[in-house]
């Protein structure tokens, strides 16, 4: 059996759908499992031993360059490659008309949400076969039960990502435990205020635990500096590839972030997790996993630095 999961964005729902990955292979250990996904975040269905074949687009990219010749170049490199294998089945996680569009150029029978389950109800068009999920479900157990659907088999099994961070040296790492504290996300009305962050930090010194503040582009990186100058023996990490921000995460005591996807990936990967949220509701998105996990806050809400001291306390060692 040969299956084509398409979940190409964001990094929350690629991480999201890992379970199906895990599901899958339980149900059907000699099955082959390849992933469409944007490039950006190819790394992360390639920490899954049970993925094979990787099948990376870059619609992001592509939108912004429709009218270059390399664009149309790279498109049909695309429909090329996610043709050259017959597939059993192809399943379209995401539920909208770019990932159904996509998923429509694979040799296979397509199936996903009915248009009452769907984010994007015209996504159903290009299925073959349709399922009807409960939308209020967490978006993980919505990629799980799609699949099951899909497969035939049921949901019996507790949540499990089935990854593990890969052996990758980072050398510059405090000596002893320490925290991550993620606090860039793709919002400004996401982000945690700065002296919140300070002031967790700097506890968190006093119980001898390092931080380290990971952050990508040039602003986050500013903000990131800034945190640290103000957090005795604080890091700003410098920009990593997702593969070695896996090691981070997987290496520290606990994790603290706003709404982003690594703090989605922290928690796959069995970190304890704080997850602050200050502009969106976590209940049906929120951090979700079988590992020591937490959510704080929600939309219009402003999560208190004691509240997050407090969840970090109840974490073992």
């Amino acid at each position: 059996m040969r299956i084509l999961l398409v979940k190409t964005s964001s990094l929350g729902d690629v991480i999201h759908n890992l379970p199906v990955a895990t599901d899958i292979h339980r149900q059907f250990p000699q099955a082959k499992l390849d992933w469409c996904v944007e490039e950006s975040f190819a790394a992360v269905p390639r920490l899954h031993p049970a993925v094979g074949r990787i099948i990376p687009v870059a619609v992001r990219r592509w939108r912004k360059a429709l009218f270059k010749a390399e664009t149309w170049r790279e498109i049909g490199e695309f429909r090329q490659r996610v043709r050259e294998v017959d597939y059993d089945l192809v399943l379209d996680t995401q539920g909208l008309f770019k990932s159904a569009l996509l998923a429509s150029r694979a040799n296979g029978p397509l199936a996903g949400y009915d248009s009452e389950s769907a984010r994007e109800p015209l996504a159903a068009r290009f299925y073959d076969r349709h399922f009807r999920i409960a939308r209020d479900l967490h978006a993980v157990e919505r990629n799980r039960m799609l699949a099951a659907a899909a497969l035939d088999y049921p949901v019996a099994d507790a949540v499990d990502y089935g990854i593990q961070a890969p052996a990758i040296a980072i050398d510059w790492l405090p000596a002893g435990p320490y925290a991550v504290l993620l606090s860039a996300t793709s919002r400004d009305d996401k982000l945690w205020p700065e002296a919140h962050w300070v002031a967790l930090g700097q506890a968190l010194r006093a119980q001898g635990l390092g931080v380290v503040l990971p952050a990508g582009n040039p602003q986050e990186r500013a903000r990131a500096a800034r945190l640290a100058a103000a957090i005795p023996g604080a890091l700003a990490a410098p920009p990593l590839r997702i593969d070695a921000l896996a090691t981070l995460l997987a290496g520290a005591r606990a994790v603290v972030g706003v709404d982003t996807g690594l703090t989605h990936l922290a928690v796959a990967l069995k970190t304890p997790t704080i997850a602050l949220y200050t502009a969106t509701e976590p209940g049906l998105t929120g951090v979700y996993g079988a590992g020591i996990h937490r959510n704080l806050g929600g939309k219009g809400q402003c999560p208190a630095v004691a509240a997050v001291l407090a969840e970090l306390m109840a974490v073992p060692g």
